[in-house]
């Protein structure tokens, strides 16, 4: 096993891993007490996060479990780390060590909803998901609550991922699209995924023969990225851009979720175009164009919180 640590004074700008990992964009870590997603309002926090991820293209080879947790302050903390290979170009890629938060947050407007989002989650960055796990969560996202989707995950990995040995212990990584494909629906939905069981034994299936590869939207113009998306089964606008967002690296997607829509009818009520792609467009404008993701994904967090 090797050990690590990385100076968060040293990033370009704050960072908080509790409020990154809790905010509702990733469902793949699990929090070693146990207590993922249990607290609505999480930052500052210095628990473990643990989670296995399988190989990333440019960045590892290998399936790596990592545990990582953050000791200090979001400017003057320390994240150490426990992994099976070097884990820091792992966890700058996953947890976007390399943005320069402070001047993503200064390219976006000066509205005062930001404003206050941004000084309650101070340091929250958004997530590189591995596409295929990010790709199952969000279809799993429909009508739930942050800590049911987690849950879904979870037993998902228990149920079916393998088992990766880290220092004696066992964790599970997310299941392939090959495992789940080979899953039945009663199956699934024995894990509690109700009416999304076919929709992510489908996607699966999809995915595992080759029929279609989430990946390919990397490569297109972000809308175009968007429509690539929802070929899978059960992936609508909505969910295609959250896996653009927090998987794909399209910062200035603007996933329509409920916050967001009535944080249009409170604050923006100009940006509403009828449609999902028109009104997406005016709000991604509203919030600075490039990192309107960024915008987005402070405001979800800061209003489901109770901020107002």
């Amino acid at each position: 096993m090797e050990r690590g640590a990385i100076d968060v004074g040293d990033l370009a700008g704050p960072f908080d891993l509790q409020a990154t990992l809790e905010s509702g964009q990733s469902y793949l870590w699990n929090r070693a007490d146990g207590d993922t997603y249990d607290e609505l309002h999480a930052r500052g926090g210095d628990a473990w996060y643990e989670t296995v991820v399988d190989p990333v293209p440019g960045v590892t080879e290998d399936r790596v479990p990592v545990r990582v947790r953050q000791e200090g302050g979001v400017h003057d903390g320390t994240l150490r780390w426990e992994s099976s290979i070097d884990a820091e170009p792992l966890l700058t890629h996953l947890l976007r060590l390399d943005d320069d938060l402070n001047a993503v947050l200064d390219a976006t407007p000066d509205l005062p909803l930001l404003e206050r989002a941004y000084d309650a989650y101070e340091g929250m960055r958004l997530t590189r998901d591995p596409v295929f796990p990010c790709l199952v969560s969000f279809i799993c996202s429909a009508q739930m609550r942050v800590a049911r989707i987690h849950g879904m995950q979870r037993r998902l990995r228990e149920t079916y991922g393998d088992a990766v040995a880290l220092d004696g212990e066992t964790y599970r990584a997310f299941p392939t699209p090959e495992q789940l494909a080979a899953r039945t629906e009663d199956e699934l939905r024995d894990l509690s995924l109700g009416y999304r069981a076919p929709y992510v034994r489908r996607t699966a299936e999809m995915v595992a023969s080759g029929e279609a590869d989430p990946l390919e939207a990397a490569d297109l113009p972000y809308e175009e990225a968007r429509e690539s998306l929802t070929r899978f089964v059960g992936v609508g606008e909505k969910v295609a851009d959250c896996v653009l967002l927090f998987s794909l690296g399209f910062l200035e997607a603007v996933p329509l979720d409920t916050w967001i829509r009535t944080t249009i009818e409170e604050y923006y009520p100009d940006c509403d175009r009828g449609s999902y792609a028109a009104t997406s467009r005016a709000i991604r404008e509203r919030f600075g164009g490039e990192f309107a993701g960024y915008a987005q994904t402070y405001v979800f967090y800061y209003l489901r919180a109770g901020g107002e």
